[in-house]
């Protein structure tokens, strides 16, 4: 076993000395010990997002008070964050704009993809999702009623064949929040168009951590969080895309004041701004959002091919320290086994997938858990080496085979999962 980690060590030390993203490390503020594999949940903390904070809070907020809303520009920062955003998931300018949650974004689109397909009224999504997005459906269902909105739940083998004339809309997550199973977005944004389907993307789990082409693709709307891969910090702003052909004819229905076409003449009666901006409700997060300013620096003079390029290497080497550590048979895949196919993430499922989670962190390798067996693990290029996956697939070795995790500690369930 001496001589097979040596082997693995020597693999890794290798492919960290020649990785081209090796110096973006140092810019974030990674704890002393511990090996950080739940960027896919929560991204780490960069630096300069703690030199930003200290300076709103202290200088922009404490000493200039109300006139930041333009000395500092606090007004246009929902435009500069999402312009900061759009070459990240491949989108020209005036598309992106960084506002409200995730969930809130997708309740906008999906009111308005659905109120542009006259007579259609059905969404059409995988029956995996993430639960928040089908919610969000549900939710629009109990308001309108199902004949102008109702939600119909296929497995992901039956997408394409159920792309017809009676979809106004299909909604789909890029990457699996489970599995991580990557969608083939180009092939079915085309397939829905050709039956005149508006489709609707999550890029929670892909934005920052693979290539995006959404005007390539021509995509017509998108949404995607901050706090994972982009590293925005916990609860950080969402995002939302509105492909430019669609914003003179897209309606949200959340008539914001900052949404207005003049928010600042306070006229009583709305009037939509025709740009990207509709889709800004209330008074920004500044604080957050300004931290989330400071966190999209740690992607400058990058390309996002190099990003995915060490995605895939990352996940690969994690696969290949799983089966000669001859965890594989104990730990199942549930990722699927070609690296094209699936995001920056490996998830395997055991039956006590829960307790192994909790007794690797408790050994100092932060993963996580989805109900009901996934352990999951998320690989973030920016600040995770080979020697990280190695070390972490190490461990992972002696807690399954020694049963470390049947403490009862392990088995108490928290609040956060």
């Amino acid at each position: 076993m001496k001589v097979l980690h040596q082997s693995l060590q020597q693999i890794a030390c290798i492919a960290d000395n020649v990785d081209p993203l090796a110096s973006k490390r140092e810019l974030f503020d990674l704890p002393e010990g511990v090996i950080y594999l739940d960027g896919n949940s929560l991204g780490a903390l960069p630096k300069i997002c703690k030199q930003r904070a200290i300076e709103v809070i202290n200088q922009q907020w404490g000493t200039d008070l109300i006139s930041s809303w333009n000395t500092h520009n606090w007004i246009d920062l929902p435009h500069v964050v999402g312009e900061k955003i759009a070459p990240i998931i491949g989108a020209q300018a005036g598309q992106t704009l960084c506002c409200d949650s995730i969930s809130v974004n997708l309740f906008k689109v999906l009111s308005g993809a659905l109120k542009m397909q006259v007579n259609r009224s059905l969404v059409l999504s995988q029956s995996d999702n993430f639960p928040t997005d089908l919610y969000m459906v549900q939710g629009l269902t109990s308001l309108v009623g199902e004949q102008h909105c109702k939600l119909k739940l296929v497995a992901e083998d039956d997408i394409a064949p159920s792309l017809n004339s009676e979809v106004a809309v299909l909604m789909l997550t890029h990457v699996n929040f489970r599995s991580g199973c990557i969608h083939d977005m180009k092939r079915l944004t085309q397939m829905a168009h050709e039956q005149g389907i508006l489709v609707i993307w999550d890029l929670a789990h892909s934005a920052g951590a693979v290539e995006l082409a959404l005007d390539e693709c021509e995509v017509d709307f998108a949404v995607g969080c901050t706090y994972k891969y982009l590293n925005g910090g916990p609860g950080a702003p969402g995002f939302i895309y509105v492909a430019k052909r669609h914003q003179r004819h897209f309606q949200q229905p959340l008539y914001g004041w900052m949404g207005h076409a003049s928010p600042f003449a306070f006229d009583k009666h709305y009037q939509a701004s025709p740009t990207i901006s509709q889709n800004l409700t209330g008074t920004p997060a500044i604080l957050s959002m300004s931290v989330l300013d400071a966190a999209l620096s740690v992607f400058d003079n990058i390309e996002m091919r190099l990003i995915r390029e060490k995605s895939i290497k990352l996940t690969e080497f994690f696969i290949q320290c799983l089966s000669e550590l001859e965890l594989n048979e104990t730990l199942a895949l549930s990722s699927p086994q070609d690296p094209t196919k699936r995001g920056s993430q490996i998830s395997v499922a055991h039956k006590d997938a829960y307790a192994i989670c909790q007794a690797l962190i408790d050994e100092g390798v932060i993963a996580d858990f989805r109900a009901p067996d996934i352990l999951r693990f998320g690989f973030t290029p920016l600040y995770t080496r080979h020697i990280d996956v190695l070390n972490a697939a190490i461990r992972l070795g002696e807690i399954v085979n020694s049963r470390r995790y049947d403490q009862a500690r392990f088995r108490e369930k928290a609040k956060v999962t």
